[in-house]
C-alpha cells in the first residue's frame, strides 16, 4: 500500500497535540514509537506534520479504549510499516478475546442461576444461613459425593485456592462450610463448561469479595456494561483506522 504524503497544510507538533489534549512531547513519543509516520523536518530541524499524521493520531487514540494501549500501538506500527495483514490479525485476536470474555460472563451467569435457590423454602433457608451462625460444615467425602466428583478433585481445587476448607482441630479433617460448598459448586459448574482452574480463580475471588452470589449481580451488570463499552469502542476504532488506511492511499 503506497503512502500518500501530499496531504495539504503542514502542522506543528503543538497543532497536532492541542486538539487531543496531549503534550507535544507525547506526540513526539508516538512518532518515535512508530504509532505515527515519521515527520518531515524543516531546514532548521523542526518537525512538521500533516493531516495524515492527524488521521494516524485519531486512529490510535480511538483504538486504545477497545484494544488497550499495547495492542493499539502494535496495530498502528504494523500499518505504518506496510504490514496491514498483521494489523488485521491483531484486530482479530482482540475481537476473539472480547468474544471469549462474553462467553466467560455467560458461563458465570449460567452457573449462578444453577446455584440460586428457586423455591420459597430454599430462599428462606438461604436467607437463614446468611443471617444465622455458620453451620458445622461437611467433610470432603460427602461433598465430593454430592457433586459427583472424587475427593482428589476437591483437594486439587484447594491447592488452586478455589476452596478454602478449615481443619478440624481434633481430627485434622477438612471441614467445608457454606461458603466452601458454594465455591465448590460454582467451580464444578464452570469446569463442566470447559473452563480452566486459572480462569475460574478470579471469578471465585469476585464471589468472595461480593460476599456471596446475590451481591455479585451488581458486579455482573457492571461487567456487561464494560464489555458493551469495549465493543462499541472497537467499532469507533475500526472506523478511524479505516479512515487512516484510506488517507494512506
Amino acid at each position: 500500500m503506497g503512502q500518500n504524503l501530499q496531504t495539504g497544510e503542514r502542522l506543528r507538533p503543538v497543532d497536532l497535540a492541542r486538539g487531543h489534549g496531549l503534550s507535544t512531547q507525547a506526540v513526539r513519543n508516538y512518532e518515535e514509537a512508530g504509532i505515527l509516520p515519521a515527520a518531515a523536518r524543516t531546514p532548521h530541524g523542526y518537525r512538521t506534520y500533516t493531516s495524515l499524521h492527524a488521521a494516524a493520531l485519531r486512529a490510535f487514540l480511538a483504538l486504545v479504549p477497545g484494544h488497550g494501549h499495547q495492542t493499539a500501538a502494535s496495530i498502528m506500527r504494523a500499518v505504518n510499516e506496510g504490514a496491514v495483514e498483521e494489523a488485521f490479525r491483531l484486530l482479530d485476536e482482540s475481537h476473539a478475546q472480547l468474544l471469549e470474555d462474553r462467553r466467560t460472563l455467560q458461563a458465570v451467569e449460567t452457573a449462578l442461576r444453577d446455584l440460586a435457590p428457586t423455591t420459597a423454602p430454599e430462599r428462606e433457608a438461604a436467607a437463614g444461613r446468611a443471617a444465622g451462625p455458620a453451620p458445622g460444615g461437611t467433610f470432603i467425602g460427602p461433598l465430593a459425593g454430592k457433586l459427583g466428583i472424587r475427593p482428589a478433585t476437591l483437594r486439587k481445587w484447594e491447592r488452586a485456592g478455589l476452596v478454602r476448607p478449615r481443619r478440624d482441630p481434633h481430627t485434622g479433617y477438612r471441614v467445608y462450610d457454606e461458603a466452601d460448598v458454594r465455591d465448590a459448586r460454582l467451580t464444578h459448574q464452570l469446569r463442566r463448561g470447559g473452563y480452566l482452574l486459572e480462569q475460574i480463580a478470579p471469578l471465585i475471588a469476585r464471589v468472595r469479595a461480593a460476599g456471596g452470589l446475590e451481591p455479585l449481580e451488581a458486579a455482573l451488570g457492571d461487567w456487561h456494561r464494560r464489555l458493551s463499552a469495549r465493543g462499541r469502542a472497537m467499532l469507533t476504532g475500526a472506523a478511524e483506522l479505516e479512515a487512516y488506511l484510506r488517507a494512506r492511499g
